[in-house]
């Protein structure tokens, strides 16, 4: 069964410059470009019918679309990091966006995420990277930024059981600014979803 989620995309442009980030940190496992993205809310393995449950429920989100951009480095596990992400320019939209679909979940019983939504695009996952090594590297690139991009939808993605970094793959789509519902039900029915009952 596939980990679901919902996530922002990176569009092309702002992906080039995030992958230009990659190299400079030994013991580094780099995210490729076409998985790179935002995480809005993690499910994880969840029955079909859950799944429905949800899609249908974010049906109902309606909100205008807007600009974002990237901005900074970080690293999470500052004892032992085990990613480097970059961050994002505050944007009150974004922020409202993921606050109502994390009560969706809540009203349909899912279990709240312990930690405080902390908008990011993973770039590397680490192992046995000292701290030291990561600081050096952040040091180098504290300065990076994206020229900002317009958020149109957001999507539903899924993932298989891997070592991390994709594939990734959205299952259904969402448009934002959207006056007239996009095809039926207001979501963009992308082909057969990986948690459809054989």
């Amino acid at each position: 069964m596939p980990r679901l989620f919902t996530a922002l995309e990176i569009p092309r442009d702002a992906a080039l410059s995030l992958s230009l980030l990659r190299g400079g940190l030994p013991g580094a496992r780099w995210i490729d470009p076409e998985n790179y993205h935002l995480t809005l809310r993690f499910y994880g393995d969840v029955q079909g019918h859950v799944a429905d449950e949800i899609a249908g429920a974010l049906d109902r989100i309606r909100r205008p679309s807007f600009t974002l951009a990237l901005s900074g480095v970080g690293a999470f596990g500052s004892k032992k990091p085990h990613s480097v992400y970059a961050g994002v320019a505050p944007s009150p939209e974004l922020n409202a966006l993921q606050a109502e679909i994390e009560r969706i979940g809540q009203r349909l019983g899912l279990p709240a995420d312990a930690r405080r939504f902390t908008p990011h695009v993973t770039v590397a996952r680490l192992r046995n990277v000292s701290p030291g090594e990561v600081a050096h590297y952040l040091s180098m690139r504290g300065n990076f930024s994206t020229a900002p991009f317009r958020i149109g939808r957001f999507v539903m993605m899924s993932s298989r059981d891997s070592i991390g970094g994709g594939p990734y793959v959205v299952e259904e789509a969402w448009p934002l600014d959207q006056i007239e519902p996009a095809l039926r039900g207001g979501r963009a029915h992308l082909p057969q979803p990986a948690w459809t009952p054989r």
